[in-house]
């Protein structure tokens, strides 16, 4: 469940078809009111009555207004986003596409255009069949509606000026880089959790195949433990999120085999796949959209090495609690039992990946040196003794190339 809520978190579907089902709704309602009041005799006061024509106009330029606004603005959106993201990433599209801001106002916009469009099916003229009827409550909110659609798009005209800019797109990799570091190496180890020291040896083993291709984007690892917990058997997560996998490909080992035929099918619906990789357990490909951005700055076509500059800060607000905080878990317990084994990225690995794009794409600018420099140090204020080996190779070849 918590998976189907982050997809349609990310996705333009579902706000847009919410607002969409409760327009519909909300316009069959007030119509039904307007009849009501219409039957009885009763006048709504402040609202003035209004002839079939004088109806059909008002819904009729609302409704096309709402639509053509929503397509005019997003198809410029979408322009403008191709251009950033082919700068800057293509994998930051993904960030437009979860912008809440960006889903409530193609919500509103198409939701506006549903809800005139159902109480305009309700007017109806004298030279039509039976009385003649025009919805004055639902007519006059969906004028409401088209006021509060203009501030709307007031709005989304300034969100998006904002949001293309490359501060805010770092700004929003880092907040995923954070919300990733925050689920695999939290600063309190549940109860729930173990680490390598008291993994059990697994012996005879049984795969269990991926059945379909792609990179592995969400483990519910929490129903994992209630699989293995149930059939009485330790399940080892070979394909941690952002593995690509192919049909055959094992996703899990499950010892001892003979419980193989009992958690197959319920161990593959545990995974979750798709076409690109996503930052919500995949803390490497968190880390590496924000080293993406500052190697793409350094380009020469681009040539901005101030970028380069604010992604390398942005990173040391992540890295630096990452090393302060216990070992990411690398079992789920069912009591003292170890049920579920996983490997998720060290924070050496984390670092390294880092310092190789900056010392592969940076060297030749002065700016980026000291930025790497000014990481390295403040990183080895709180490095164990492994991380500090990185640290201090990264160091020499930083303080070589100023040479």
């Amino acid at each position: 469940m918590r998976f189907f809520v982050l997809r349609a978190r990310e996705s333009f579907w579902f706000l847009p078809a919410v607002f969409g089902i409760a327009a519909v709704v909300l316009a069959e309602l007030l119509v039904t009111v307007d009849q009501v009041l219409i039957d009885h005799g009763t006048r709504i006061p402040f609202l003035d009555a209004l002839s079939a024509s004088a109806g059909r106009s008002i819904l009729s330029i609302i409704g096309t207004s709402m639509l053509t606004v929503a397509g005019t603005s997003f198809s410029i959106t979408i322009s403008v986003l191709a251009t950033t993201s082919s700068t800057y990433g293509p994998r930051l599209v993904r960030n437009f596409l979860a912008d809440r801001a960006n889903q409530i106002v193609l919500a509103v916009f198409t939701s506006t255009f549903l809800y005139a469009l159902v109480v305009l099916r309700a007017v109806r003229s004298e030279t039509d069949q039976g009385s003649g009827f025009v919805p004055t409550l639902a007519t006059h909110l969906a004028v409401v509606f088209g006021v509060l659609d203009v501030a709307v798009l007031v709005f989304f005209i300034h969100h998006i000026a904002d949001s293309v800019q490359i501060t805010t797109l770092q700004k929003r990799v880092q907040n995923d880089l954070l919300a990733a570091i925050n689920l695999i190496y939290p600063e309190d180890v549940a109860d729930d959790t173990t680490t390598a020291t008291r993994q059990p040896a697994l012996i005879d083993t049984a795969p269990v195949p991926s059945k379909s291709d792609g990179y592995v984007q969400q483990i519910d690892l929490d129903e994992l433990r209630d699989i293995a917990k149930d059939a009485g058997c330790v399940l080892d997560v070979v394909a941690m999120p952002g593995t690509f996998v192919i049909p055959g490909d094992p996703l899990v080992r499950v010892s001892p085999a003979d419980k193989i035929t009992d958690v197959l099918k319920k161990v593959q619906e545990a995974f979750t796949f798709g076409t690109a990789r996503t930052p919500h357990q995949d803390v490497r490909f968190a880390l590496q959209q924000l080293v993406e951005v500052a190697v793409r700055g350094l380009a020469s076509g681009t040539n901005d090495p101030y970028t380069a500059v604010t992604a390398l800060d942005l990173a040391s607000t992540a890295l630096i609690p990452l090393l302060t905080r216990p070992p990411s878990a690398t079992a789920l317990t069912d009591g003292d039992t170890a049920t579920v084994m996983v490997k998720w990225p060290a924070p050496d690995d984390l670092i390294r990946d880092v310092f190789a794009g900056v010392t592969t794409y940076g060297l030749e600018h002065p700016l980026v040196i000291d930025a790497a420099t000014r990481l390295a140090h403040r990183l080895l204020e709180t490095a164990p003794n492994s991380t500090e080996l990185i640290l201090r190779d990264a160091l020499a070849t930083l303080n070589s190339s100023r040479s």
